[in-house]
């Protein structure tokens, strides 16, 4: 590996900002919203907030702690933390998952500048639900459109990862992102300001414990661990740039505060537009692409405010992206041994190609399915559902029963002073607590949600 100095974070706001944006990204639109008034709106917001307490932030704090005390790659962090062993094969994991991540995710993030343009063009003028729906359909079943939105956005990925962490990722995350949250808080003020808005609000906060089931529960569980880029590689390659004096668990519970937040910010800003103007409250991309266009149409003002909404879906997007792609770079060129350049170029071409079969299986390769799925669907099915849980499955256990309480309590009390109430809770978390309730995702994952 080069001896030279390895770029990093400047400032704990830097790494806040990169961190929480590759946790907000196109889900915190539409699945948390949709999933929490699914399944008993202010409930499930309970439960979940509970979970991320609970889970989210210990578990965000035992990647950060591989990641900063390797000072290297999601491979190299643990070949150097548990040399000699097979441990190494948690962090391919977390490279393989985001590497097949952001294959798929480049797919839904190119749709997104398509319905920018679209939306300039004030083309949802006049339309009805089953015209936006025939339109998304078409569009996502082309060939070429789809495809050059994707290229373009892996393009723009690169262009800010080529930068470095410092140059690149930080800058641009420090701008991507207080623009996200300004651009969520205008859209989420005209929501709340039209006549009839209070039904929406009353639908995603009122607590109805009857529709609050143990799969809702484990759904809750199952979002808070993962709405945080948690098992991907991306917190242990972002916490390897993160400096010794920077206090990993007020940063860890600064991220996954702006995670929660925006995510319901997002709930606020979708839902009562929806009841104001007789939206249906659809889940997954049939919400973004086809009901909140027909939505902005018919809303005083709609033209710009479905111009601005598109652009913030984007910039929630390449937040994501950035950090997906930096996994897989980080690991070209520190194991290859390649410049930042070469290693960005051969990264963004081989998920590109792989990204390339996602799009098309919307049309041209629709009919090639492996277990009665799609390309892209198996790619999301995989990285989420198996990659991701095992992966974090085996950082908690690595962290709470490898490395040990004493060089993780020694890492994170770097830069700050931490109560000792506090640090044994965390480990006791870690130890036991976390692999048991990621454990109990995996099992939902397989059997239980077949039986509900």
């Amino acid at each position: 590996m080069s001896s030279q100095k390895r770029d990093g974070f400047t400032s704990k706001f830097g790494v806040i900002a990169a961190a929480a944006g590759s946790a907000v990204g196109l889900g915190n639109l539409w699945r948390f919203p949709y999933i929490t008034g699914e399944n008993g709106g202010g409930a499930f917001l309970l439960v979940y907030i509970f979970f991320v307490v609970l889970i989210g932030i210990p578990v965000m704090m035992s990647e950060f702690v591989i990641g900063r005390r390797s000072g290297s790659n999601a491979i190299g962090a643990f070949r150097k933390l548990a040399p000699g062993t097979a441990w190494w094969l948690v962090g391919l994991m977390g490279i393989i998952a985001a590497f097949v991540i952001l294959a798929f995710y480049g797919t839904v993030a190119g749709w997104t500048l398509e319905y920018i343009i679209q939306a300039f063009q004030n083309s949802f003028v006049g339309k009805s639900q089953a015209e936006l729906s025939t339109d998304f359909n078409n569009f996502t079943a082309s060939t070429f459109r789809p495809l050059f939105w994707q290229i373009v956005v892996m393009i723009l990925t690169a262009a800010i990862v080529l930068r470095g962490v410092s140059k690149g990722i930080e800058k641009a995350t420090k701008i991507l992102m207080p623009l996200l949250i300004v651009l969520i808080l205008v859209v989420c003020i005209r929501s709340i300001t039209l006549p009839g808005s209070s039904k929406g609000l009353e639908f995603l906060f009122k607590p109805d414990f009857s529709k609050l089931t143990f799969k809702a529960v484990l759904m809750a569980l199952g979002q808070a661990a993962f709405s945080l880029s948690i098992g991907m590689g991306a917190l242990i390659t972002y916490g390897s740039y993160v400096r010794k004096d920077t206090p990993l668990l007020s940063t860890s519970i600064s991220v996954a505060v702006a995670d929660t937040v925006i995510a319901i910010l997002c709930g606020i800003m979708v839902f009562p537009a929806l009841f104001a103007l007789g939206g249906e409250s659809t889940g997954g991309p049939g919400l973004v692409f086809v009901t909140l266009p027909g939505v902005f149409q018919s809303m005083p003002g709609g033209y710009i405010f479905g111009i601005l909404f598109f652009i913030l879906v984007f910039l929630a997007a390449i937040t994501s992206t950035i950090s997906l792609l930096e996994v897989v770079v980080a690991y070209f060129k520190e194991d290859l041994r390649i410049s930042r350049f070469k290693a960005t170029v051969l990264a963004t071409v081989a998920i590109t190609v792989l990204g390339v079969f996602c799009t098309l299986s919307f049309g041209k390769l629709s009919h090639i399915k492996l277990f009665d799925k799609t390309i892209f669907g198996l790619a999301d099915y995989v990285s989420a559902n198996i990659l991701l849980t095992f992966g974090a499955l085996f950082i908690v256990i690595f962290t709470g029963w490898y490395l040990g309480k004493s060089k993780f309590i020694e890492e994170v009390k770097l830069g700050c002073k931490v109560n000792p109430i506090v640090l044994n809770v965390i480990v006791f978390i870690i130890k036991w607590i976390a692999p048991v309730a990621i454990g109990a995702i995996a099992i939902g994952t397989f059997f239980i949600e077949g039986l509900m």
